[in-house]
């Protein structure tokens, strides 16, 4: 592939379902030239119930069919997939391949003044302590409280969003953490930044909420650099978007709607399982 064609390839963002829509919104704001092909895998969802193989499995199945579309990089948007396969489809596939754990992780060790750190996510994420891991990985002296908050997934995707009863379930889900002296919060799932300011007016200006969404999205942007492969437009190509799921295409779409910045106009059902 020339260089002007690897610019203008496409980036491919994959997530068990719709949370990754978050990572997928970040990349285009903080890379505003890409094009984007986005894979949910719905009729597969929730990953965080699913062993290890099944995961590393799922995960290969969507890059061998992200790499039909001729991806120049891929995005794990998923913090299962991103603990559980990564290292596994980073060492199968030679297209660079980045997940969501490490750029969340790394920004709370950076920002983490008094190195206590809690972490918010679904009972699988928790369960693993995945993020405790990687943070003790890069600073073993941090304190991490994590803690699993999973009635904020259906409530998103719900629509509640706004709703009074979800202040209410972020009370009761955080009121022991802001008792704590964490000075910085991770959410750790790509469904919990449509909650960040309603999160962030309950824990209050002392604690810096940590979205890996963005940080995700400024380690691919310094990854294309660095391999000279950033759409800056000179293609001509800019700013497609494509959307694929493995189930309830209209559902998605809908819900994807409420999310990104754009118009969704069509999402396009794959038989993943063939790949």
């Amino acid at each position: 592939m020339k260089v002007t064609e690897k610019k203008s390839a496409p980036i491919g963002v994959f997530d068990s379902g719709v949370g990754g829509l978050t990572v997928m919104r970040e990349i285009s704001r903080q890379l505003p030239c890409e094009n984007i092909i986005y894979f949910g895998d719905t009729a597969r969802v929730p990953y965080g119930s699913k062993s290890q193989n099944n995961v590393i499995r799922f995960s290969e199945q969507i890059i061998r069919f992200l790499q039909t579309k001729q991806v120049k990089a891929i995005v794990i948007a998923c913090n299962t997939a991103s603990a559980l396969a990564l290292e596994s489809v980073q060492e199968r596939f030679a297209v660079p391949i980045i997940g969501v754990v490490i750029p969340g992780a790394r920004a709370a060790v950076e920002v983490t003044q008094n190195r206590k750190v809690g972490v918010v996510g679904t009972d699988a994420t928790v369960q693993s302590g995945m993020y405790t891991k990687v943070i003790h990985k890069m600073a073993p002296d941090i304190v991490v409280l994590e803690k699993a908050c999973p009635l904020f997934v259906p409530l998103v995707e719900e629509g509640f969003k706004e709703h009074v009863v979800t202040e209410e379930v972020i009370e009761y889900y955080l009121d022991s953490l802001r008792n704590t002296e964490i000075d910085a919060m991770i959410l750790g799932c790509t469904h919990y930044p449509l909650l960040r300011s309603k999160i962030r007016a309950f824990m209050g200006d002392k604690i810096q909420i940590v979205n890996p969404a963005y940080e995700t999205a400024m380690d691919l942007k310094k990854l294309l650099k660095q391999q000279g492969i950033e759409n800056d437009g000179a293609a001509g190509e800019c700013k497609r978007y494509e959307f694929y799921v493995s189930d309830a295409a209209e559902k998605f779409r809908k819900f994807a709607n409420t999310v990104m910045p754009f118009d969704v106009p069509t999402t396009n059902v794959v038989n993943i399982e063939e790949y």
